[in-house]
């Protein structure tokens, strides 16, 4: 069961990975720059890339299961290892995967051809150590920009706000309470709200699966970088059900595009 889920989650970070390619009217030009800006920003080579859109289009999130080979351990990089490459990429960020195995050569932790450029970097992505990961903490600069969906469903938003204190038990104890909300990009339209008595993953995943079957399918959906949100129930959750999963830049509100959410501070 653990192996499964961990399984589920590598699959879910590389049909994360491909969303940008994903979008409806994506034309040719536009899909090779965000083909070649992938490639820049994880270290996987466009080979790679066009493997995993070919599995996805064929099988969908199951294509991009990672493929078991005998009794060969799940972790092909030993844990020791992917420290020291941690180590090496948090010293200096912009340092390539290749300068890291290299480092790692030299300094003999590794052996010579021990490590695969494209399996490290899958494994620092996984852990958030990735490059475009590591310079979306360090950006700064970014104008803010309106944008706004045509149509109901292509994208839905969501947030979490402090409410009320509330008799909450039998004893009738004033507790918080704290309000989540899913709304349509299009239309503003509410899609669920409700109050919880806890602030924590759950309370996110019950009012999106109330959403869901009250509303069917939405073609993204776009969360700022609550812990709530960035969870791993989270990510196979949508990449089973075949939704964008995308995530405003850290410490950047602006980069919502307009007021977030302003219904829910009436």
């Amino acid at each position: 069961m653990k192996d499964q889920k961990k399984a589920e989650d590598i699959a879910a970070g590389r049909v994360q990975l491909l969303s940008p390619l994903l979008a409806d009217g994506l034309d040719p030009a536009k899909a090779r720059q965000i083909k070649a800006a992938l490639c820049e920003q994880t270290g996987l080579s466009e080979r790679t890339l066009r493997r995993y859109m070919a599995q996805y289009r064929a099988e969908g999130f199951r294509g991009l299961l990672p493929k078991t080979k005998g009794r060969q351990p799940v972790d092909a990089i030993p844990k020791h290892l992917l420290e020291q490459a941690i180590l090496l990429r948090r010293e200096v960020p912009s340092r390539s995967v290749s300068q890291i195995i290299q480092i790692l050569e030299w300094e003999e932790k590794a052996q010579p051809k021990q490590l695969k450029r494209s399996t490290l970097q899958e494994k620092l992505m996984e852990s958030g150590y990735s490059s475009r990961q590591m310079r979306m903490y360090t950006s700064s600069g970014i104008s803010a920009r309106r944008f706004q969906k045509r149509h109901r469903n292509q994208l839905w938003q969501s947030d979490i706000k402090f409410g009320p204190f509330l008799p909450i038990g039998p004893n009738g104890t004033l507790k918080q309470v704290y309000l989540v909300l899913f709304i349509d990009d299009a239309t503003r339209y509410v899609l669920h709200g409700e109050f919880y008595p806890t602030l924590d993953q759950i309370i996110v995943e019950d009012c999106f699966r109330k959403a869901i079957q009250q509303h069917a399918l939405p073609e993204a959906v776009y969360f700022d970088n609550g812990k709530q949100y960035r969870t791993k129930w989270m990510g196979r959750t949508c990449s089973k059900l075949g939704i964008r999963l995308l995530f405003a830049k850290p410490y950047s509100p602006e980069s919502k595009g307009y007021e977030k959410l302003s219904v829910m501070q009436s």
